[in-house]
């Protein structure tokens, strides 16, 4: 014979029962604040010893305890605005200064190093002229590729290219010719130029080598 469990149903909330709050949502606060009091008492202290100042300096210009410079410092004591703005006159600086790195992102930039970007080959390309990229591992779908270009062979015959997306190119060393569809510009040293990738493009003579250039292609959220 089968048995059936009745399922115990849990208490409601009602009068003389306070309802549970949100698993975790208090602790969370508390530590929050917990670190916001560590990390304020961490800057009051940096900018004391910065300017050479004592505990005692410090409460005698805030007019303050000594204790209670003690117990921000510590992050022992969650204190008011008024008591802060006061410590940072005392330190010199605005009470905005106190949290100007507060809750920053931890960041993380692609540091490449001269000389050691990746080396790439793109169509056409033959002895004397080289590509380094100079940012990669983009995730699925690159939005940028920055390519640092070196030309040393004045006879070299260039390809024509074509890409989806924009080109910057800015050139950093010797003279160029560079075309672009039925457009031919000469290029020195300072000169930046702007166009569509998907237009015919590349350099057209070499007139002072050797060439190096700086050429940025950015994607558009449909390429």
């Amino acid at each position: 014979m089968a048995v059936t469990r009745r399922k115990t149903k849990a208490p409601a909330s009602g009068p003389g029962r306070p309802a549970s709050p949100a698993p975790g949502r208090e602790g969370a606060v508390a530590a929050d604040r917990r670190s916001l009091d560590r990390f304020i008492g961490n800057a009051v202290r940096e900018l004391r010893l910065k300017d050479k100042l004592t505990i005692a300096d410090v409460a005698a210009q805030a007019g303050i305890s000594r204790g209670m410079v003690s117990k921000i410092e510590n992050g022992q004591v969650s204190t008011s605005l008024e008591t802060l703005s006061k410590i940072a006159q005392a330190l010199g600086v605005s009470l905005s200064h106190l949290f100007r790195h507060y809750n920053i992102p931890a960041g993380g930039a692609q540091h490449v190093k001269a000389g050691d970007g990746m080396q790439v080959v793109r169509r056409g390309t033959r002895r004397g002229h080289t590509y380094h990229l100079l940012a990669y591992d983009q995730g699925p779908k690159k939005t940028f590729e920055p390519f640092f270009i070196t030309m040393d062979d004045a006879s070299e015959v260039f390809p024509t290219f074509e890409h989806p997306g924009t080109e910057f190119i800015y050139l950093l060393k010797g003279r160029i010719e560079y075309r672009h569809g039925q457009q031919h510009y000469l290029m020195e040293p300072g000169d930046s130029l702007t166009f569509r990738g998907d237009i015919p493009h590349g350099p057209e003579r070499l007139i002072e080598t050797p060439i190096q250039l700086l050429s940025i292609i950015m994607y558009g959220h449909e390429d």
